[in-house]
């Protein structure tokens, strides 16, 4: 919570969703007039092979992306994690399909990797981007350093620390 490279994280998921924009709109344009989920002689933009589909897509979700780093506190938290797991889910998908007439996207292996890298800065943006009081901030910090948490939870460390000098851990 309130991690001091969040800004870091927020500009690359930025910068990641705005790649996909441009992206799309590029691919838009490249495939005007092309059957919408077409999948061979497929057009280049900014480095990947598209159609249609694909394009229009990428211009929602970068879009989508764009929007939620402008408007940051936990709203680009929970837009950049859910974007990384849907780029990384649909990059193993989409590799799976690649060689198939399923292969809906026109994705290449190419196509996989920079779904993989992609969803890999949004995912980390998103593990990183959560925003909170300084008051909950100190709290989560002082957890991580082993210091009791006040909150009641459904599971609990129970009974007292082990002896420290034995212990290679708190839950020893």
């Amino acid at each position: 919570m309130n991690h001091p490279l969040r800004p870091l994280y927020r500009v690359l998921a930025g910068l990641a969703g705005l790649y996909v924009l441009a992206f799309g709109i590029v691919g838009l344009t490249k495939t005007s007039g092309m059957d919408f989920f077409a999948q061979d002689d497929l057009p280049v933009a900014l480095g990947l092979k598209t159609n249609p589909a694909f394009a229009l897509l990428s211009v929602i979700v970068g879009a989508i992306v764009v929007v939620g780093a402008v408007i940051g506190r936990n709203v680009d938290r929970f837009i950049n994690l859910t974007a990384g797991v849907v780029f990384l889910l649909a990059g193993m998908v989409m590799l799976v399909l690649s060689r198939t007439d399923l292969n809906f996207l026109g994705f290449q292996v190419a196509t996989c990797v920079a779904s993989f890298i992609i969803g890999g800065v949004f995912a980390t943006a998103g593990l990183y981007g959560k925003v909170g009081t300084p008051e909950h901030a100190a709290m989560e910090e002082g957890f991580r350093h082993g210091t009791p948490d006040p909150t009641d939870h459904k599971w609990k460390f129970h009974g007292p620390p082990k002896d420290p000098d034995r212990a290679s851990s708190r839950f020893a």
